[in-house]
């Protein structure tokens, strides 16, 4: 049977009931078209039916990469398995999916990026599943929501606590595709994949040998077919014996709200003083105090928000490749991309499959991590996976529980309170009016981070905020730095629904923090 075909013949491959994985970060490989193709064809014909959603990482966005929201209908999808999910501003439409899954009209679940990729590598084995410890006393626990986001999610769990060898264990049991969707820059007649314009592999890999392995369909979309024996070997990320269709679609984006950069690919490497610096506001001191708590020839990793400027304090520092950045996608090295283009890198040394990349991470083989947080509670535990009043608003855990498993050091970065009216005025944080959400509460909305594992795993945890530093001890959460012109009890402790610790060594910020020039940042070895 000839491979190459149309998307609309591609997805007359899939029956219903079928477990469907797709490779895909937001609108970073995303195989647009294919999926576009399948909502397409159940709207057409009603079939197939009751599919199982199987995605790693979110597939599509809030930005003309629709992803699952084509296939988001009552009917066609019938269960979904995410490690993260399309998210986008509080004033946006949520998508469909998010509303099929708030109204309970089938099991959804969130499962850490990196367990979801080690499913899959074991379903590729035919290995009966997954042991680990990444997620124990998180919502990812079945002690608390087992992963699951409605009810009918909590009615079928997917997950398991076990006892092996005295311990305790999450037990995952493989899930095996029966059609795996993925995404590639170029294919041969034979469908060998090449990947020289994306920004990532992810787990296009792993993915298409579950599925082929045990008898499945393997769908790949392609900006370009080539002729056979056009392809140099080292350059096939995924070869053509495990792929059965080839769609090719001339027109797809490289990644949200970006046709094509061939920086982010590797092909270019711009200079440096082509990159932006963080503008000067209330979140530069932030960025600039995470900044200072690291160390020269640190391998880092970094998540969305306040903390993923870093980089960029650190070019305007002139420290730049002082410390490594490796993020989730697979980037190691070079500078780390800002909003539409997060989860991508310019300049990059390498780019790692993310199933390795979680290994890694898993593991906790680097030095520091670099994360933001919606909340904070007593414990010390960290939310940012669930915001019941605009659920669409965050994409869910991603890989934020693998990275913080075993991190040996994690600096969480952050506002101290949400909607506050603040400036910097020569030099001092002058707050004219507090914000009506605190995010220092008594019990986090869900556990994305458990701080009584941590205490006794003996991590070093750290929270910056523009008007404070707090480190997690086992007595409490401690305020050790006070940002200059900022009142301790009313900004800060009275900001706070439960009893924080003050330091007797309380110091103050440093000034240069709160400066509009450069701070003088110095690492230490």
């Amino acid at each position: 049977m000839p491979k190459i075909m149309t998307a609309a013949e591609a997805v007359k491959t899939i029956a219903s009931d079928s477990i469907v994985a797709v490779n895909s970060s937001s609108g970073l490989n995303c195989p647009d078209a294919i999926l576009k193709a399948l909502g397409e064809r159940f709207d057409r014909e009603k079939f197939p039916r009751n599919l199982t959603m199987l995605h790693p990482i979110a597939a599509g966005d809030f930005y003309g990469i629709k992803g699952v929201d084509h296939i988001a209908k009552p009917g066609l999808v019938g269960r979904i398995i995410g490690g993260s999910y399309p998210s986008g501003p509080s004033s946006a439409e949520p998508p469909e999916i998010w509303k099929m899954l708030g109204a309970n009209e089938m099991p959804a679940y969130n499962v850490p990026s990196g367990i979801m990729f080690d499913m899959i590598r074991e379903a590729a084995a035919k290995r009966p599943g997954v042991i680990t410890k990444v997620g124990l006393d998180t919502f990812v626990d079945p002690d608390r929501e087992g992963c699951a986001m409605n009810a009918k999610a909590a009615a079928a769990p997917i997950v398991k606590k076990i006892s092996f060898e005295g311990d305790d264990w999450l037990f995952f049991p493989s899930i095996i595709p029966n059609v795996a969707i993925i995404r590639a820059t170029s294919s041969d007649e034979r469908g060998n994949l090449t990947f020289e314009q994306e920004g990532a592999y992810l787990g296009a890999l792993d993915i298409a040998m579950a599925a082929h392995n045990n008898g499945g369909i393997v769908i790949a979309q392609v900006k370009f077919v080539v002729e056979n024996e056009t392809l140099k070997p080292h350059n096939v990320s995924v070869p053509g014996i495990l792929i059965d269709c080839i769609v090719e679609a001339p027109d797809q984006w490289q990644t949200t709200q970006t046709p094509y950069d061939p920086a982010i690919s590797g092909e270019v490497f711009k200079p440096l003083n082509s990159f932006s610096f963080m503008d000067f506001g209330t979140g530069k001191p932030i960025a600039r105090r995470a900044a200072q708590e690291l160390k020269s020839g640190w391998a880092v990793n970094l998540g969305f928000g306040v903390s993923a400027n870093v980089p960029r304090i650190f070019l305007e520092e002139g420290l730049h490749g002082k410390v490594t950045w490796v993020i989730e996608q697979g980037a190691v090295g070079g500078v780390p991309l800002l909003e539409f283009q997060f989860g991508c890198s310019s300049n990059a040394e390498a780019i790692v499959p993310s199933p390795h990349q979680f290994t890694y991470f898993q593991a906790g083989g680097f030095d520091c991590s670099l994360l933001s947080f919606l909340q904070i509670d007593s414990h010390g535990s960290v939310n940012v996976s669930k915001l019941g009043v605009r659920p669409h608003v965050t994409a869910g855990a991603g890989g934020f529980v693998d990275i913080t498993a075993r991190a040996r050091k994690i600096v969480y970065s952050g506002f101290f309170n949400a909607g506050a009216k603040m400036e910097i005025v020569d030099g001092k944080l002058k707050i004219e009016k507090e914000g009506k959400v605190k995010k220092l509460v008594r019990e986090v909305e869900q556990v994305s981070f458990s701080g009584r594992r941590s205490v006794t795993q003996g991590q070093e945890v750290t929270y910056i905020t523009e008007r404070c530093v707090m480190k997690l001890t086992p007595e409490g959460i401690v305020v050790t730095e006070i940002a200059p012109g900022v009142e301790l009890q009313s900004n800060i402790l009275d900001q706070s629904e439960f009893p924080l610790i003050v330091s007797p060594a309380l110091k103050t910020m440093e000034s240069g923090l709160f400066k509009p020039a450069a701070m003088g940042l110095k690492l230490n070895d």
